[in-house]
């Protein structure tokens, strides 16, 4: 933990923006250093353009190949692209209307000129094709997520919504680094002229009342303060309170790409991450003024949630209450639609599920999994250890197929009315019955060949028959939910587990673990893990 870890962001630890968006012009990647290509993990392409991994070259090169891409096929219809407030995002939006131009593909920019959230985007791209027009739309979102403000992001969303799967993403990128390879003279660039507008602000506001119980909150009065953490979810707060009357205050609209206002992560660097004791430090000055004060990040498609009573939510334990009580008041939802969690997510949702009588949906991290799900309505709610979730309308249909961090916010709301306790109390509750987990992610060094191996290994070569004094119960290198790779291992007890996974930036793999049996047992399960794990790749 860095010494400044929540401490106000000072003038020495702000980026020169004038240089950065200079960088991003000036600097020509070489797609022969690996940290220089286009690269799509589980959130698109990110970097900076200081280090030359997130430039002009790059967005328009991405852009070329998602145009070929989405030609072969066959996607004819507009493509929705948004921006959040990085300061990256004007400039790469900017270049991929070029491109997207000069193809003919009919993008849809925001009708005033706003920032655009990942679930605003994934809802327009899911109402158009629900309208039953002769062909389909996608949608790109120019956004690094919570990272910091040196970094730039730029993802790709196909017809369903969500994120682009990995046979669309590997393609995308391959594409995208021959293109730059061969000078970029396959890129189509004009004038981006007569671009279409869409109220992206304004559709989303207004469905709202379809998935949430706005008047519930309402007539409890519910007293919210939002802070937006200078993201794009800014002008829709205030939307929100103006269109349905609300009792909700923005706690701080300031948009600033620099991020001078807030305060530092906990390795010293300025993110935008709602789940962060760190980050929400300025914000949890505000609990006691309200009901339920909310965070987002830049792009807000993760929640933080503050009580009065139990300060910030760790993520988890939002999930296992919001399910709870979900189940319980969406009456039109299929009676046997499941619970879809990450593998890394606590087990205390699955205890919940189980005593709803529903059944549990377990897959990879990624919330491309969940996609499926939701659009046929099989899995009403889909959530992330990382403080990403989304979930179903009222009537069981698909709202966003991308997690929607507004909507989990409001949630909090809608809790707060119907059961007039706050989610901390609730989580409370549920600890009562089903045990009080810890949960921790540590990382243990990792060669690339280490890495490497880990990404690839089965769970029969995990040779442990015994964690933290219980007997192994489940090796898991496949997803029990939809039989899909983990990309790592997870390891089960009767009251622990661990799972490990390599890290796609870090010389270093993940080890997620949770026991219900105390602190002291999960330092024995993380130690124990290590052992395990390096045994296994032959360390």
């Amino acid at each position: 933990m860095n010494a400044r870890a929540g401490q106000p962001a000072q003038e020495s630890d702000l980026i020169d923006i004038k240089a950065l968006v200079h960088a991003y012009y000036e600097l020509i990647p070489d797609v022969t250093v690996p940290e220089q290509r286009v690269v799509f993990g589980t959130s698109g392409h990110r970097g900076s353009s200081f280090d030359a991994a997130f430039n002009e070259t790059h967005i328009a090169a991405i852009t070329q190949a998602i145009v070929e891409y989405r030609a072969s096929q066959g996607i004819t219809g507009p493509l929705f692209i948004g921006r959040d407030t990085h300061a990256l995002s004007r400039p790469a939006e900017t270049t991929a209307l070029e491109v997207l131009s000069a193809n003919g593909v009919n993008a849809l920019v925001d009708e005033f000129d706003d920032f655009v959230p990942t679930p605003a985007l994934s809802h327009a791209i899911i109402a158009y094709n629900a309208a039953g027009h002769d062909d389909q739309a996608d949608g790109i979102v120019v956004t690094p997520s919570h990272n910091p403000p040196r970094d730039g992001g730029f993802k790709y969303n196909p017809p369903h919504g969500g994120p682009a799967d990995s046979d669309a993403t590997h393609w995308i990128a391959n594409r995208a680094n021959e293109i730059i390879a061969e000078g970029s003279h396959d890129v189509k660039r004009s004038e981006p002229t007569g671009v279409g507008t869409y109220d992206y602000r304004g559709k989303y506001v207004d469905d709202l009342e379809n998935i949430i119980d706005i008047e519930a909150i309402k007539k409890a009065g519910v007293r919210i303060g939002a802070d937006p953490l200078g993201g794009a979810s800014v002008h829709y707060w205030s939307a929100i309170a103006e269109r349905y009357g609300l009792d909700l205050t923005v706690v701080n609209p300031t948009v600033d790409p620099q991020w001078g206002f807030m305060t530092l992560d906990w390795d010293g660097k300025i993110r935008m991450d709602p789940s962060s004791s760190s980050v929400m430090a300025s914000v949890l000055k505000h609990k006691d003024d309200f009901d339920v004060v909310t965070g987002n990040d830049a792009d807000a498609d993760r929640h933080g949630i503050v009580t009065p009573d139990g300060g910030l939510m760790n993520p988890n334990h939002y999930l296992a209450v919001a399910v709870q009580y979900l189940y319980g008041h969406r009456p039109g939802w299929k009676s046997d639609a499941a619970v879809g969690k990450t593998l890394v997510s606590s087990t205390m949702i699955d205890r919940v599920a189980s005593s709803l009588g529903r059944r549990l949906w377990e897959v990879p991290v990624g919330f491309k999994w969940f996609v499926p799900g939701l659009v046929d309505g099989s899995v009403a709610f889909g959530g992330e250890e990382s403080a990403g979730a989304s979930f179903l309308r009222k009537d069981g249909t698909v709202w966003t197929t991308d997690k929607d961090g507004i909507l989990l916010a409001l949630l909090a709301s809608e809790i707060i009315a119907v059961t007039g306790k706050s989610p901390s109390e609730l989580y409370t509750e549920l600890t009562e019955k089903y045990g009080s987990p810890v949960y921790e992610r540590v990382d243990a060094v990792a060669t690339k060949a280490q890495k490497a191996a880990l990404g690839k290994l089965n769970g029969s070569a995990i040779t442990a028959d015994s964690l933290a004094g219980e007997p192994i119960i489940a090796k898991l290198s496949e997803a029990p939910g939809n039989g899909a790779a983990v990309g790592g291992v997870k390891v089960v007890t009767e009251h622990a587990w661990f799972a490990a996974r390599p890290s796609g930036t870090e010389d270093v793999y993940k080890i997620y673990a949770e026991s219900f049996l105390g602190t002291e047992h999960l330092k024995r399960v993380q130690a124990e893990a290590k052992t395990i794990v390096d045994a296994a790749l032959g360390s």
